[in-house]
């Protein structure tokens, strides 16, 4: 069960560590109340002041991820000349680098929430904050949806199992099902990953 094509396993490997990097993200920040509320940026600011040391091994976690999505993304565009439909294989890769690119903005707004927190009597601080908040919020959203069609693009170009496009696709609508949440909603706890 080797792939003879060792760009292959760069991506899958490049993949899988987004994934880990990804979850053990979440995995501090859940637990930690780090999610962040860009409806309240006073309390965000107040939550990554309390805690700035573990905000930030979130965020270098984070950043490892988008780094490794971005990376195969661009492995996978840069092998698309063997594959059988190489310009979904190309798309795919440009999308799934394009996400990886959102992301890291996502977390450079996270970054400067950081530098914020440690000012946060600053003049226009909570309203700076609110601004940062909200990029942020809408750079991962923006790198979600590029990720889904970057999936839906190499599901089409590849060739795989029947069960892996079942299992892609029941991801794909857990994702979709993950923002009707109530704290994902505008004006309720919509949160931003830091």
């Amino acid at each position: 069960m080797t792939d003879a094509n060792p760009r292959n396993r760069l991506t899958g490997v490049l993949l899988l560590t987004s994934l880990v990097a990804m979850i053990a993200g979440a995995a501090i920040v859940v637990p930690s109340g780090l999610t962040l509320n860009s409806a309240d940026p006073g309390a965000a600011l107040a939550a990554v002041g309390e805690q700035p040391g573990l905000h930030l091994t979130e965020l270098a976690f984070d950043v490892l991820g988008w780094l490794a999505l971005t990376a195969a993304g661009l492995v996978m565009s840069a092998r698309s000349a063997r594959a059988p439909e190489p310009h979904l294989v190309t798309l795919a890769g440009g999308l799934l680098a394009a996400a990886g690119l959102a992301g890291l903005l996502h977390d450079a707004g996270n970054l400067a929430l950081t530098q914020l927190a440690a000012r946060p009597t600053a003049p226009a601080a909570a309203t700076v904050a609110w601004a940062v908040l909200l990029t942020a919020k809408w750079a991962v959203n923006l790198a979600g949806l590029l990720w889904v069609a970057a999936t839906a693009a190499a599901a089409a170009g590849l060739p795989m199992p029947a069960g892996l496009r079942v299992a892609g696709a029941a991801a794909a609508l857990s994702g979709r099902a993950g923002r009707r949440r109530r704290w994902s909603r505008p004006g309720t706890h919509s949160t931003c990953r830091s």
